[in-house]
């Protein structure tokens, strides 16, 4: 694990590397953020960004999308893959959100969680993104990876001890962008395949680069 001074040095660090904590996913609105993050599943935010444009014209509201059926949907998302699936949730979540929620998407987790489809994760990146709301950790797998190799979590795979732990050790007003900057720099640096050590912003308190310097 690495000390407070280490995990502010990991923070400070890709502030200034990655100032714009951008969500990947493109959205105008709570609804379509629900929506995205779902295809988003086993699928790129790229091609997600393709597909959206043409459904939410087709289905623009909660109220329009809650009066298909999942066989409507699915042309428009075929290429996500898992599409029967997803088709399947985007409109039950749409029913549920009209039947239940007054057509709003919920600004707590509790509410969230009953959508279908909808996870931890999911429901992370809504509150942190759309209400702002301090504490959201997103644990994706660009989460899991670099939290592990940097140190921030004690050899942890399983998502919901990795946001535990994630929370206990990041200032909850910073913690949604944090998890946005993992994801720019585990694209661009902190790969799956390999780490880029020498290029790294945070390095100098990065447990990896660490052990890999005591192994020299």
């Amino acid at each position: 694990m690495r000390t407070s001074e280490q995990i502010t040095q990991i923070i400070e660090g890709l502030e200034r590397e990655y100032p714009l904590a951008e969500c990947t996913l493109d959205y105008n609105e709570a609804w379509e953020l629900l929506v995205s993050v779902r295809l988003a599943a086993q699928c790129t935010d790229e091609r997600v960004n393709m597909v959206v444009p043409a459904l939410f014209a087709a289905y623009p509201t909660a109220q329009a999308m809650a009066q298909a059926a999942p066989e409507d949907i699915e042309p428009y998302i075929h290429s996500c893959g898992f599409y029967h699936g997803k088709a399947r949730d985007i409109v039950g979540a749409a029913k549920m959100l009209v039947e239940d929620f007054g057509g709003i998407v919920p600004d707590n987790m509790d509410d969230l969680l009953k959508l279908p489809g909808v996870g931890r994760k999911s429901a992370n990146l809504i509150l942190g993104d759309v209400y702002h709301a301090p504490g959201s950790v997103v644990v994706d797998t660009h989460c899991i990876r670099l939290s592990n190799r940097m140190g921030l979590v004690d050899d942890m795979k399983d998502p919901p001890k990795i946001e535990t732990a994630l929370r206990a050790v990041l200032p909850p007003e910073k913690s949604s962008d944090f998890c946005h900057r993992l994801v720019h720099h585990g694209r661009a640096v902190c790969t799956a395949r390999a780490p880029k050590c020498e290029a790294c912003c945070v390095r100098g308190a990065c447990q990896t680069y660490e052990k890999s310097r005591d192994n020299t």
